[in-house]
């Protein structure tokens, strides 16, 4: 967990979110620059190439402290940051336990409310649910934003529009 600086959280998924299922129409325009970054097998995953690099500026420009919530753990901030020109951010340690989360609740849902602890947050995953939804609501003491990305087509200006109101307005009523 980091220390608090007083911005809500926002946890971000790579897969899915950051690299959606199918590739970005934008992604068949853009140039390659040609540095080490920018091959498709780089790092043995060819899936690499669907990342926007305009969605790190994007995400930078969102009043909240974002945090990688994604099983690429450690490696986002080695393989994806760069490719998005993010900083390092810090990692969801996801919760190791043997119990099963409640029917329907995704099993990163409760490592997510317990990073944000004392925060407001907004969580953009691919695989949220209502039950997500309610099992955060009973859970987590401050308001909450689980915003479900298609993953088929990955970040949008319009799942940003939604966060950005939600964080500019939304989060103290929500």
């Amino acid at each position: 967990m980091s220390a608090s600086d007083g911005r809500p959280v926002v946890f971000v998924d790579i897969d899915g979110v950051l690299i959606p299922f199918r590739a970005r129409p934008a992604a068949a325009g853009r140039q390659r620059s040609g540095s080490a970054l920018d091959g498709p097998d780089c790092y043995g995953n060819p899936l690499l190439d669907r990342l926007d690099p305009d969605d790190g500026g994007r995400l930078l420009a969102l009043p909240g402290e974002l945090v990688w919530a994604s099983t690429w753990m450690a490696e986002a901030n080695e393989v994806v940051a760069p490719r998005l020109g993010l900083p390092a951010l810090p990692v969801v340690d996801w919760i190791d336990d043997d119990e099963d989360p409640p029917s329907g609740v995704h099993w990163k849902t409760a490592s997510v409310a317990r990073w944000a602890a004392e925060r407001p947050f907004v969580w953009l995953d691919d695989e949220i649910t209502d039950a997500d939804r309610r099992w955060v609501a009973a859970h987590h003491p401050h308001p909450a934003l689980l915003h479900r990305v298609d993953p088929h087509v990955g970040l949008t200006d319009l799942d940003l529009a939604v966060v950005r109101r939600w964080l500019d307005h939304g989060e103290q009523t929500a």
